[in-house]
């Protein structure tokens, strides 16, 4: 790398804030829906080459524009907070995980970047479009702090809500602490027919539905799905779609999914897969390969039930003539969920006509959702933090872009600097009496309006649990955390090999001292603590909780 590149590495890292103008007031704000699946893999998604059923979402993708290569934080609340911030999620307070319903200061490190919820140096979506005359609203999973009143939705902008603010909840019987909260109150599932994705959207478009009577003001909707994260449970006929359709087993998922994807455009003619991660099919019971199957319909199930539901708020939009001034975004929290080990985890569920099981449907699976990538969830190779994004806005996309791909790369605090970019609203310097971190994000606008330009032109990182990456152009430094080691830097060509396949980093020296520099300026500036003492401290806590098969 040359003194030139050095130079922007070290002075583009502290400005990546976007600086927002007030937009013509003549101009009308879009409503915004900002949707959200939980534990979905890259290639899940019917247009992305899954063989799930996604009508709506398919059709969303059609008529807008979807991301090839957008990035999520690797795990559930470090993604939410970032999400929801602009910020990366240490930045936020959540560079670990936020506390726990039955344990109020797991995840609290006493560090600025481990505090366990959101800290008062940011600002949540909310919280930057209501002083621009948005109506708040959210429905889902919350996952951003617990046990402080302070840091629930409300109190952080929302003006309604709906939902759990814990990391899981039964699907049919949302109970106790993992129950659910109906604005600041506790509420219960009583409803014979209750099924917790339906309950969301039903709550969603009751909000949605006032909102547009009152034609006053335009809204923003926080659609936080759990689906299709443990534990499994879905509607029998849902599961009854799939069912029989895994029986040939995750290596040949890939296989189809991997063609699929390339006769659609999600990924080049020359992608290959990356090494198989699962149990041998072939050599597993007949009885064994059964449950699998039975696993991973249910899975499916869930994401088609979520699909539907995303259906019925499109329709809503419809019918009030709104959809074409409603900027709408889905995208996926992490990479598919393999806890639970290659066959799965969590003893099968007694939930009367409907099936399912208490943990996840296991690595092996996971490794098919995230096709044709390596790992999957907590890791921060491809795997797990690729997320499909899609893009629809009828009113500002032009209509030769329907149904186009994106290759340009973007991250989840560009989601901040888009929708404070569409609406006009302004990212605060200070907020409530508190300094605000600059927003890290940069917007996306520019290639919704047909402007195939990259939008980072400076590096961008990640951590979760010492698992750590930086992605500048079209290089990406990887490592995977290993106790007492910080030496394992792998370095890859993204724009050809996307699965990491071959690890560049014995032939380009130069770089991965230079990005791994970059790497440990970036990580005291957003206040990253090595992984080896996160562990001392929760040692030293006596926290020795199993945290991976939590969240």
């Amino acid at each position: 790398m040359n003194k030139k590149i050095v130079y922007l590495f070290f002075w583009i890292i502290p400005i990546c804030g976007l600086s927002q103008k007030k937009k013509n007031a003549s101009v009308k704000p879009p409503n915004i829906i900002l949707i959200l699946a939980d534990d979905m893999g890259y290639s899940d998604l019917g247009c992305y080459g899954g063989e799930i059923h996604t009508p709506n979402l398919d059709k969303l993708a059609s008529g807008g524009i979807r991301f090839r290569q957008f990035y999520n934080g690797a795990r559930c609340c470090p993604s939410r907070a970032s999400l929801m911030t602009g910020l990366y999620p240490h930045q936020a307070g959540i560079g670990h995980m936020t506390n726990d319903p039955e344990n109020s200061t797991a995840f609290n490190y006493g560090l600025p970047g481990y505090l366990g919820d959101l800290n008062d140096q940011c600002v949540t979506l909310a919280e930057v479009l209501k002083p621009a005359g948005y109506t708040t609203l959210m429905a889902g999973k919350w996952h951003l702090g617990y046990h402080d009143r302070k840091k629930w939705p409300l109190q952080r902008g929302f003006d309604k809500y709906y939902g759990i603010l814990a990391g899981a909840a039964n699907y049919f019987h949302p109970s106790g602490q993992r129950g659910l909260t109906l604005m600041n109150d506790t509420v219960s599932a009583d409803a014979p027919d209750f099924y917790l994705t339906d309950a969301f959207t039903n709550h969603a478009i009751s909000y949605l539905k006032e909102c547009m009577n009152q034609k006053e003001k335009p809204f923003f909707l926080y659609m936080a799905y759990t689906s299709p994260h443990w534990p499994l449970n879905a509607l029998k006929n849902d599961i009854n779609t799939y069912r029989n359709t895994y029986k040939k087993g995750w290596t040949a998922l890939r296989r189809e999914r991997l063609e699929r994807m390339k006769q659609i455009g999600v990924v080049s003619s020359g992608m290959h897969l990356s090494a198989d991660d699962g149990a041998d099919w072939d050599s597993l019971s007949t009885d064994k390969q059964d449950e699998m199957d039975y696993r991973m319909a249910i899975y499916a199930a869930q994401i088609d039930r979520m699909d539907q539901n995303i259906g019925r708020i499109i329709q809503t939009l419809e019918k009030a003539g709104q959809l074409e001034n409603t900027l709408i975004f889905f995208l996926a929290d992490n990479g598919a969920c393999a806890e639970g080990g290659l066959l799965g985890g969590g003893k099968k569920e007694l939930l009367g006509t409907e099936g399912g099981y208490f943990l996840t449907y296991g690595q092996s699976w996971a490794n098919a959702s995230d096709t044709p990538f390596k790992k999957y969830k907590h890791w921060v190779h491809e795997g797990g933090i690729s997320t499909p994004l899609i893009v629809h806005w009828p009113a500002a996309i032009p209509v030769s872009l329907n149904g186009s791909f994106t290759d340009q790369y973007g991250f989840l605090p560009d989601i901040m600097a888009t929708i404070a970019d569409a609406s006009g609203a302004i990212y605060p310097k200070k907020f409530n009496g508190h300094s605000i971190i600059p927003m890290q994000g940069k917007s996306i606008l520019p290639l919704l309006s047909g402007k195939d330009v990259p939008i980072h032109h400076e590096p961008i990182f990640w951590e979760h649990e010492g698992n750590a990456a930086v992605r500048y152009g079209n290089l990406k430094l990887v490592k995977e955390f290993k106790p007492n080691d910080s030496s394992r830097w792998e370095l890859y060509d993204i724009s050809k090999d996307r699965s990491e396949l071959r690890n560049l980093s014995s032939s380009m020296p130069r770089m991965v001292a230079e990005m791994s520099n970059a790497y440990n300026q970036w990580t005291k500036k957003v206040g990253v603590v090595p992984y080896d003492m996160i562990l001392k401290i929760k040692k030293e806590k006596g926290d020795e909780k199993k945290i991976h098969s939590k969240h």
